[in-house]
């Protein structure tokens, strides 16, 4: 027997467990489908941009993640080997700054964020189910989903089915939805830590020295979570049992005093490494089916945009469809378009901090001593940095060209 519902939500992290309570909140009869049982740490997903939380503020959900334990960063440091820390650190960039009404970006723990926002869909309304194996997944003009939950095979209908099951996604793969991506440009790994109870739990930094690239964002009570950047030729730099004490001891810097700190702490999850690279799709919607998220393709995590990117494909979804009543005629070509600019314009912010920041040799120190120079100059030379932090659309269009990013890398 089918089960018939206004959308089906295949996925239920951050994107699909989102959308899942807004649309509930609509009176909407909703179906999220989430495969695992416990949330677990995947070292990614715990900072949003400030004009990432403009969009948690516009689909409701902000005083559901402050109550939660979000919390804002207020202050951001660059260090490098090229600058005088104590000049770095006499100058931290404000971070509310950007976007009004918000005091600056907002963390929270990746598996507490998932578990608060998927009880959040299930509190407004949705039939919210862990465990789920999905095993069919039909877009088209009549839309389902075929499913295994607690030993039984069950098969839902809806109008739409929203593909928020992440990078692997099985819904745009049914879809025949075309994934492009870009050639890595370095390691990235990543790792909790805890026990750094002397970096403020306000202050953001970044830093490049030697052959490697940090950056630290505060999750509160000693909490911090650090990602490294090394070069591709390095796969095996931090593998191993002493994997996570190796890559602590890198942070070690001459050039940024506070990170003994983190040196000093210890491992409070997996540390994972990964490939930096972008991924995209043309139109990351098909008939009966609409995909979020990493679904529809991702921003390289060096700038840390993730949820943001995810937060706002939620606000314009949720936009296009409280506006129909009949959402198997919706046309979502707007999001195409505006989520297509949006990714090309961070791609090319994402490329050019990779360029400056995770590139290492004499070559590259001096890179990005020019740099920092120029852009103390003229603040435009920086304006890409402006992007991420207020939204790509904030920026002129003419920072996203190979003329501009020329004149930033001296090239």
């Amino acid at each position: 027997m089918s089960t018939r519902y206004d959308a089906i939500v295949v996925g239920g992290g951050i994107g699909g467990s989102a959308l899942a309570a807004v649309l509930a909140r609509m009176g909407k009869r909703i179906l999220l489908l989430e495969k695992s049982q416990i949330y677990e740490d995947r070292v990614r997903g715990e900072w949003i941009a400030p004009w990432g939380v403009k969009e948690v503020q516009r689909v409701g959900l902000y005083d559901l993640l402050r109550s939660a334990g979000g919390h804002h960063l207020a202050r951001h440091i660059t260090y490098d080997e090229t600058r005088d820390p104590a000049m770095a650190e006499a100058a931290p960039l404000p971070l509310g700054m950007f976007v009004p009404e918000v005091p600056g970006p907002l963390c929270i723990g990746h598996p507490h964020h998932c578990q608060t926002l998927f009880d959040e869909a299930e509190r407004s309304g949705a039939k919210a189910l862990r465990g789920v194996i999905v095993m069919k997944i039909v877009p088209g003009a009549a839309p389902s989903v075929t499913y295994r939950h607690d030993g039984q095979e069950h098969e839902a209908v809806a109008p739409l089915i929203v593909g928020a099951d992440g990078r692997l996604s099985a819904a745009r793969e049914a879809a025949h939805i075309a994934l492009h991506q870009d050639k890595p440009h370095h390691w990235f790994a990543g790792m909790l830590v805890e026990g750094a109870d002397n970096w403020s739990d306000d202050l953001q930094a970044i830093g490049t020295e030697g052959d490697f690239a940090f950056l630290a964002f505060p999750q509160g009570k000693g909490r911090v979570r650090v990602y490294g950047g090394y070069a591709l030729d390095q796969r095996k730099r931090f593998s191993g049992e002493d994997g996570p004490r190796k890559f602590l001891d890198a942070f070690a810097m001459q050039s940024c005093p506070q990170n003994r700190y983190l040196v000093e702490g210890r491992p409070a999850g997996p540390l994972f490494s990964y490939f930096n690279n972008d991924s995209w799709t043309d139109e990351p919607y098909a008939p009966g089916m609409v995909l979020i998220g990493d679904a529809a393709g991702w921003n390289d995590p060096i700038v840390g945009l993730g949820l943001s990117i995810t937060y706002r494909d939620v606000r314009i979804v949720s936009d296009i469809l409280k506006d129909i009543a009949d959402w198997s005629r919706v046309n979502f070509s707007p999001y195409g378009e505006e989520r297509r600019e949006r990714m090309r314009r961070l791609r090319f912010a994402a490329g050019l901090q990779a360029a400056l920041d995770m590139e290492f040799g004499d070559a590259a120190k001096e890179k990005r001593r020019r740099y920092h120079e120029a852009a103390a100059k003229d603040m435009s030379v920086g304006l890409h940095g402006f992007a991420v932090m207020a939204g790509p659309e904030t920026a002129p269009p003419d920072i996203f060209t190979p003329q501009h990013r020329a004149r930033v890398l001296g090239e």
